[in-house]
């Protein structure tokens, strides 16, 4: 064993860390974790290219269930649902979010500041199962049902937190000496936010846009859950299609989701890493 991976370095504290290779077998289960975490995925995106109409029978490589899944009208429905329900809630959830972030970040101590951060934060630690019920039994006391009116709200709720975390994150790691200099110049509010404010916290709102729309495109139990005729959105099409038995066809459409989300939360994480950059310097 090498002398850096014997000699512990230090923490903050006064306290010793230990490497991570001093744990002897933490490597192999690590790589064992992973492999049953993604081997499943791995496996469903190359059971996406099989031209045998059995899903677990190799016949060959081929894009024929991909044509078949862009050209099937169901499917194109429920992703122009998924689409319309995922940029409404998005643009609602992240107006609110900053609204949110903006007088809990910048509004100063006032009461019930901490519970209004607990019941903003809320949805992030209840089961997605407890928010479904509680908002069906609401939409059905009302007698609600607007189709998909009704996910499109169900969506704003549960996707504030997600798009509030990065915001306020932003705002807590911003320098307010720009926006004092600029009260000091004799903007009024409204100027000091649109001209110095703004500039400044929108790659927090961007990551927090991104992030409650991956979360509205791939969220499944609520839509299930409230959703009616009509309403139907890609994951519950999925689901729906898994019931009427496997096909490459499902693989395929999964694996075009799996890849949009993929590509959202990259791009989520890049701005997210500008943001903390920015705010370092």
């Amino acid at each position: 064993m090498s002398e850096k991976m014997q000699k512990p370095s230090s923490v903050p504290g006064g306290k010793k860390s230990l490497p991570v290779g001093h744990y002897r077998g933490l490597g192999a289960w690590t790589i064992i974790f992973f492999i049953f975490l993604y081997l499943p995925i791995v496996v469903l995106i190359f059971y996406s290219f099989n031209a045998n109409r059995m899903v677990m029978n190799w016949g060959g490589f081929g894009f024929d269930w991909y044509l078949k899944a862009f050209q099937n009208d169901d499917i194109q429905n429920a992703v122009w649902n998924s689409l319309i329900v995922a940029t409404v809630a998005t643009i609602f959830a992240t107006a609110i979010a900053t609204i949110g972030a903006l007088v809990l970040a910048r509004g100063g101590n006032f009461r019930g500041k901490t519970v209004s951060l607990g019941l903003i934060t809320l949805p992030l630690m209840v089961p997605e199962i407890v928010t479904a019920v509680a908002v069906l039994i609401f939409f059905s006391a009302i007698g609600m049902n607007w189709g998909l009116v009704n996910v499109i709200i169900a969506h704003i709720t549960f996707c504030i937190p997600f798009a509030f975390m990065p915001i306020r994150a932003r705002l807590e790691g911003m320098d307010t000496s720009l926006e004092q200099a600029a009260r000091d110049l004799y903007a009024s509010e409204w100027e000091t936010f649109r001209y110095v404010t703004a500039p400044l916290l929108m790659p927090g709102i961007v990551a927090g846009a991104m992030l409650a729309f991956v979360i509205s495109m791939d969220d499944f139990i609520i839509t299930l859950m409230v959703g009616g005729a009509g309403s139907t959105t890609l994951p519950v099409y999925i689901y729906s299609m898994i019931r009427r038995g496997l096909t490459p066809e499902i693989n395929a459409v999964s694996t075009v989701l799996l890849l949009v989300s993929i590509a959202i939360v990259t791009a989520y994480w890049v701005v997210s890493k500008k943001t903390q950059t920015t705010t370092a310097h």
